[in-house]
């Protein structure tokens, strides 16, 4: 995989995304190439002809036609604008932009994407949801083995696309709890934990959102088996998971659903209240 950034020179291999041949979404990005191919062919352009007028290299348009690369997203209104495909091309965009994301990250975002109410409780560091991009981008830097930058750049970019679940409509209902040291630990950096916290602050002001923070002094814990998710579906279905709970696994069984939820239930309830875990927060920022 390349790296994120951009530029034009004239033969060489572009930046962009390389296709997982093991991911069935292998079989949209390498039906998209071949319609570009036709397009391309269509308009009587050969490659370095079609390369010149669109200012990318040859390597990467055959990578792209052949479903090897995941083409950009001003690669494709260039083509669009090139081909005057009215806006057909352009309109791929979508479909190419959820194909970069790594599957589990595709997965998840789907199950949020429907979910109306959302329990999250997190230990280790802020939940990816709430995250910023500095703080994101410096999470996936100190994973080890490390990461290629390109790896980083990829994976900070669906957690951030996920950050539109706050503006669907309707809104779903969002419950997160937070433990207090991962309000603290300067993660990046003190700049970027500020930021961070301020986030959190602005987050925290909508009505469909609550934030709580479960305080370092307490001395009774119901979440020290590790993180829990819940998610829960228009239809009354559900999904969860924890890390101390089922191996780990994602859950759709009702009785093991209860268990998880009922661990999240006493979580809430010894945690700070939203406004005071609101003011705990803007404190915190005040000390940073």
């Amino acid at each position: 995989m390349d790296s994120g950034g951009g530029g034009r020179n004239g033969g060489a291999d572009e930046p962009g995304w390389d296709v997982d041949p093991e991911d069935e979404i292998s079989a949209v990005v390498e039906v998209v190439g071949h319609q570009l191919k036709l397009r391309r062919e269509a308009a009587g352009l050969r490659v370095a002809e079609f390369g010149e007028a669109i200012g990318y290299g040859e390597d990467l348009i055959r990578k792209i036609e052949r479903g090897a690369r995941i083409p950009r997203p001003e690669y494709l209104d260039k083509v669009d604008e090139v081909l005057g495909a009215g806006g057909l091309v352009s309109a791929m965009k979508k479909e190419m932009r959820e194909a970069r994301y790594p599957k589990k990250v595709r997965e998840l975002a789907k199950l949020e994407e429907r979910a109306v109410e959302l329990g999250l409780y997190s230990n280790h560091s802020i939940h990816g949801l709430l995250q910023t991009d500095g703080y994101a981008r410096a999470l996936f830097k100190m994973r080890r083995p490390a990461y290629s930058q390109a790896e980083v750049e990829r994976v900070v970019a669906a957690r951030m696309a996920r950050r539109s679940i706050f503006e669907r409509m309707p809104a779903p209902e969002l419950s997160f709890i937070q433990e207090e040291v991962t309000l603290r630990r300067p993660l990046g950096g003190r700049m970027v934990l500020r930021e961070q916290l301020e986030r959190l602050l602005e987050v925290g002001q909508l009505r469909n959102v609550e934030i709580q923070v479960m305080s370092i002094d307490r001395e009774e814990h119901a979440g020290v088996d590790g993180g829990i998710e819940v998610l829960k579906f228009e239809d009354g279905t559900a999904v969860g998971r924890s890390e101390g709970a089922f191996n780990g696994r994602p859950v759709s069984d009702p009785r093991q659903l209860r268990i998880l939820e009922l661990r999240y239930g006493i979580i809430r309830a010894q945690a700070l209240a939203p406004p005071e875990s609101l003011a705990f927060i803007e404190e915190v920022l005040g000390e940073t």
